[in-house]
């Protein structure tokens, strides 16, 4: 942090607001007055949330564009045209019962951080580019991080285009065309940014329970999703003796259970989860033909996160043979641990200490688009806290100095990488 720009604050009033704001588009609302958004990739809502926030990047004159899997980049020039600029972002869309920070803050915090510089009339040798991903969450096109990867050249253009939707299977090629937001720009890009840096709520419980305000990330879990579909037979309830019965349901909760022994035995950092299970016909008096069901597995260790898929991979070929049933693999997504670069995790941890805050090194247990960006350039996160730990929830939340510390640690991350 130099002395020209020690005491630069960024506005928390008007952070605030572009929240509550974008949030307004796919607003839900729970039981007891808490306000989520439901505002999947690629929907209207996507299309109009992504309307706003490039409305306020045009309004800042900030050169916009566009690639061609969706991906949003609003860049302010720095002196030297040559040097790659240093990039911020995350992602607008969110899951089917989210909050309104995921992914949001770190988008709105990074527009927030580059008017605050424009308005100080601060100029640095490298640009400051903001960005929104399409897809991270994943929720409706698999896999999740689909635009930073397919960004990074981790993915094909033509193979994430012709991804379905897990809703409706529409064609996400098709959708991207529909909402109007197929742009020009080549992907994977043809110059990567000098540095990147993700803020980010924590999604999680440890900051707000040990009383500190930025976490510094070290890394990203690895990440392992699989979709299973049991095939049975349908049999009348009253009629088909017990001993007779091909039943899927049984045989996904055997699944089930197995997958939360999973994690009881490896114990840990692994985590295991069924977020998906959709019997059919799912009739009371009917002994279900199939069921679908997604098994997220992570931990910090690919060799651990390969154990745990291999004793997943031997409960389900155990419970086929068992219930008389056939099950069809097929992967959603696949991540190895990333480590973010030693000096980006230095930069944030002493800029943050220099702004007062206390810090605590962890690593994410979430996907994020910084992850896919490691692979082509120096990265980093900043977390702040979530209050409860809650995400991906409608009563998500973090308070306003929290946020307020996040982007003015943020503000400062990108004027140093911006003068290296």
């Amino acid at each position: 942090m130099t002395p020209d720009t020690a005491s630069l604050r960024i506005d928390t009033e008007r952070l605030m607001n572009r929240l509550d704001e974008l949030g307004r588009i796919g607003a839900i609302d729970g039981p007891n007055g808490e306000r989520g958004c439901a505002r999947l990739a690629l929907t209207d809502d996507d299309r109009a949330g992504r309307d706003l926030v490039v409305t306020w990047m045009r309004d800042l004159g900030l050169s916009v564009e566009i690639d061609e899997i969706g991906n949003v980049f609003a860049t302010l020039p720095g002196a030297d045209p040559d040097l790659a600029p240093v990039m911020t972002g995350s992602h607008i869309d969110t899951v089917r019962t989210g909050g309104r920070f995921d992914g949001n803050l770190g988008v709105l915090a990074g527009l927030e951080a580059i008017e605050t510089v424009m308005t100080a009339g601060i100029e640095t040798p490298r640009g400051m580019t903001v960005a929104f991903f399409t897809d991270e969450e994943g929720a409706r096109f698999p896999p999740d991080m689909l635009g930073s990867l397919v960004y990074v050249g981790g993915m094909a253009l033509e193979e994430a285009l012709d991804v379905r939707a897990v809703d409706d299977d529409a064609r996400l090629g098709d959708e991207l065309s529909r909402i109007g937001y197929a742009g020009p720009l080549p992907a994977p890009a043809a110059r990567f940014p000098h540095a990147f840096v993700e803020l980010h709520i924590e999604q999680g419980p440890i900051l707000e329970d040990e009383g500190v305000t930025i976490g510094v990330v070290e890394g990203v879990q690895g990440i392992s999703w699989t979709e299973l579909t049991i095939t049975g037979r349908s049999a009348h309830a009253g009629t088909t003796p017990m001993r007779l019965r091909r039943d899927p349901l049984l045989a996904g909760a055997r699944i089930s259970d197995g997958v939360r022994r999973i994690a009881d035995e490896i114990g840990g950092d692994q985590v295991a989860t069924v977020g998906r299970f959709e019997p059919h016909p799912n009739l009371v008096n009917v002994v279900a033909q199939s069921v679908v069901l997604t098994v997220d597995l992570r931990n910090t260790s690919e060799a651990v996160l390969r154990d745990a898929e291999a004793r997943f991979a031997s409960i389900v070929d155990e419970v086929a043979a068992a219930e008389g049933v056939t099950i069809e693999r097929r992967t959603l997504a696949r991540f190895e641990p990333v480590e973010f670069d030693a000096d980006m995790i230095e930069c944030v941890e002493a800029t943050a200490r220099s702004l007062g805050h206390s810090t605590r090194r962890m690593p994410s247990g979430a996907g994020h688009d910084a992850q896919m960006l490691a692979r082509v350039c120096p990265t980093s996160m900043i977390f702040t806290p979530s209050i409860d730990g809650l995400s991906h929830n409608i009563a998500e939340d973090t308070h306003p100095d929290d946020i307020a510390a996040g982007a003015n640690t943020l503000l400062h991350v990108l004027l140093d990488r911006a003068r290296t």
